[in-house]
């Protein structure tokens, strides 16, 4: 349902039409006027926040134009139960609400046929499309939420046919009305001016057309390509700042319009084809290399061009099952962080066979910091970052039902004070109603004993001596969010994705300005509170890694979460959600052999604690610092230097697979117009040599490999 508001706005209009039927029939003026208003404000609310109420009212034929078409009929019910039935104001409503209502379809014809030709078969970013013509979008004022607005201007004429039951004469009805009728034609005829050719975007030949000579023209040699849900767009996001240091000619390709947006700013050129025809018919003949951060159906559409090798990258490095997929052995190659990705497939023996496994190390670690054994501040931060509850119900896919608030109580309560900060995955709840009640609860604990915390003497001593900085972190958090908002929308405001793909081209200095302003935003924003005050983050920002940074030890799950944290060298510790016992729960997941491991009571929490605490008390550094090899890879040469050396060799494989290919192709191309000729040279029994001439002149058009002569040549 969402947010306690949105409940609050969807009892009201649930009741709100029921009681305005009952004004009407009593009828009472004065309750009909409060319970319309109620449905007015409630809907508008409703549609306002996206609410989950509109979509399922819509399912059922009961949206937003039935709520409007109802209550105008009420309104009529309640003239005709005020004895107006036989008045002029009683037809003159009835008449106003029929034209008003009758607009509503010029009006959306036109601007879904508006929309229609404002969409392009690609989204772009950093991609020159300025020879494709493409105008201005329409105001936003005119095509955003433009049902609603179109809706809503009955209130006119509605306030104004309820005036005139109170008054003597019905001058207030015709002028309500008119002010309705004339908004809706104005509205409608303002949306003509944009159907016309001059005002619409390339056709989708043009546009495919334009993008091939673009590609000719850049010749990408490595592409990230990636289709999911809205949710997984990190699964992309977190492989933008390798494609940036690649030393190659990277593209991004995308299948889905929602994920260019989440995105951000980059400098590598983005391409978004939602159609699977128009991707395989794409001029991809320079790309040498493909990764693939994600085993999705759509993969195939681009996993059929055989002039480039094929990687699965994957979005994290875990001993999750995911991480061993039997699908990956339609790849070319599947490139792991260290020697544990290679041993976790040759111990599922699902068919990928180790010498197409490749370690490569974790480009975007190299923001973790390492730490130094000792926490940053005078009490210990503690990061619990769970993962979500999974697509079924098995016990160890995460510690949030189980173990979750065992924790977090343990960390609130825990006799040397800790700071807790959790950061849940972003998936949390989405499946399982469990999962989002226990998040719920806990988001409610770290809350509250936020609040209470800051009450304690101490504590409050802290907060006044640091109130101050505090205040210095949130002004510059508020002009650096107001200076990001500029900078991350080029062009005018108002564009749509048509205009926004011609304006979006990479420019280093607004790039370079954004990336230091990011820097600001997270070094104030732990600023801002302080080091004493339990917080939960959700969102994308602050970044994971930068939770890691600030934390001094991690409470997390089986998932790339903990792989990743390894590479800080701080402690961690593990919850055996399904209770096979520490031992076998090591034996079974590589990431937490390092790790201190919590049953679901968490009542080992007090050993994880000690180690953050105290490096005296921490057993487990040096089996850390082997795992982190054994995970990630060596830090000599770096990871990206591992990246970029893999990238240049598989490049060269398809370099070297494309000419030999086409050397036989050449060749097999030869020989078959070498037949034909000898062919040719010998007719049939009962042929005659004019005969022969007339067949072979059609025969040799095409050789049995289906190429031009000229062209095999």
């Amino acid at each position: 349902m969402g947010s306690g508001s949105e409940l609050v706005a969807a009892v009201l209009l649930g009741l709100g039409f029921p009681c305005a039927l009952i004004a009407a029939l009593i009828p009472s003026f004065w309750g009909f006027v409060a319970a319309a208003v109620v449905t007015y404000v409630a809907d508008w609310y409703l549609h306002q926040r996206g609410s989950y109420l509109v979509n399922r009212l819509n399912k059922i034929k009961f949206g937003l134009p039935m709520h409007f078409l109802v209550r105008q009929l009420l309104l009529v019910l309640l003239l005709s139960r005020l004895n107006l039935a036989d008045q002029t104001l009683f037809y003159l409503a009835v008449g106003g609400f029929l034209l008003i209502f009758g607009l509503q379809a010029p009006h959306g014809a036109l601007a879904t046929l508006i929309r229609l030709r404002r969409t392009m078969p690609v989204v772009t970013r950093n991609v020159d499309l300025y020879g494709l013509k493409i105008p201005d979008a329409p105001p936003k004022l005119l095509l955003r939420r433009s049902s609603e607005k179109m809706l809503h201007l009955d209130i006119p004429a509605v306030a104004g046919v309820l005036a005139a039951t109170r008054m003597d004469t019905d001058v207030v009805a015709y002028v309500g009305l008119g002010v309705s009728v004339g908004l809706a034609v104005l509205y409608t005829a303002a949306l003509f001016r944009y159907i016309r050719a001059s005002r619409r975007v390339p056709t989708a030949a043009k546009v495919l057309k334009g993008i091939d000579a673009w590609l000719n023209e850049y010749r990408p040699t490595v592409v990230l390509y990636f289709s999911g849900s809205k949710e997984s767009a990190y699964q992309v996001k977190m492989w933008i700042e390798t494609m940036e240091q690649l030393e190659a000619r990277p593209l991004i390709i995308l299948r889905e319009r929602y994920i260019v947006p989440q995105l951000g700013e980059t400098s590598v050129p983005v391409i978004c084809v939602p159609g699977g025809i128009h991707l395989m018919n794409m001029d991809l003949s320079t790309v040498r290399v493909a990764l693939y951060p994600a085993n999705v159906g759509k993969n195939i559409h681009i996993l059929r061009v055989p002039t480039m090798k094929h990687v699965f990258i994957g979005h994290g490095d875990s001993d999750k099952v995911a991480s061993v997929n039997p699908f990956s052995k339609v790849y070319d190659e599947v490139w792991t962080a260290g020697r544990a990705g290679r041993d976790r497939y040759a111990l599922a023996d699902i068919g990928v066979r180790d010498e197409d496994i490749v370690e490569v190390g974790r480009p975007q670690l190299a923001s973790i910091k390492t730490g130094t054994g000792t926490p940053k501040n005078p009490i210990p931060t503690v990061l619990y970052a769970p993962t979500w509850e999974g697509w079924d119900d098995n016990p160890g896919n995460t510690s949030l039902l189980l173990a979750g608030e065992n924790i977090v109580k343990g960390l609130l309560n825990a006799e040397r004070p800790v700071r807790l900060i959790y950061k849940p995955h972003p998936f949390t709840g989405t499946r399982s109603a469990k999962a989002k009640a226990v998040h719920t609860r806990i988001m409610a604990m770290v809350d509250k004993a936020a609040a209470a915390r800051a009450a304690e003497p101490r504590w409050a001593k802290e907060a006044a001596a640091a109130q101050a900085d505090q205040a210095a972190a949130q002004a510059t958090l508020a002009r650096v969010q107001a200076r990001l908002a500029e900078l991350s929308k080029p062009g005018r405001a108002g564009g749509d994705e048509s205009e926004v793909s011609r304006v979006s081209l990479a420019d280093p200095q607004r790039l370079a300005e954004i990336k230091s302003l990011r820097a600001e935003w997270n070094d104030a924003y732990w600023r801002s509170f302080g080091w004493w005050e339990h917080k939960t983050v959700t969102g994308s920002q602050p970044h994971l890694y930068d939770c890691f940074n600030e934390a001094d030890g991690m409470v997390s799950d089986i998932s790339s979460v903990v792989s990743d944290f390894i590479a800080s060298g701080k402690p961690y510790a593990v919850t055996d959600s399904a209770e096979v016992g520490a031992e076998e729960f090591k034996r079974q997941n590589t990431a937490v052999r390092a790790a201190v491991i919590l049953s679901n009571d968490a009542a080992e929490l007090g050993e994880f604690l000690d180690a953050v605490a105290d490096p005296a008390a921490d057993a487990l550094t040096d089996a850390r610092r082997e795992l982190k090899r054994y995970l990630l890879g060596p830090d000599e040469p770096t990871s990206i230097e591992q990246f970029n050396a893999a990238v240049a060799a598989l490049a060269a494989r398809s370099e070297a697979r494309n000419a030999g290919s086409g050397q036989q192709l050449v060749e097999l191309s030869m020989d078959d117009v070498a037949d034909v000729a000898a062919e040719d040279a010998a007719p049939g029994e009962g042929e005659s040599a004019a005969g022969t001439e007339s067949e072979t002149g059609t025969e040799t058009g095409t050789t049995a490999a289906g190429l031009d002569p000229s062209v095999a040549r």
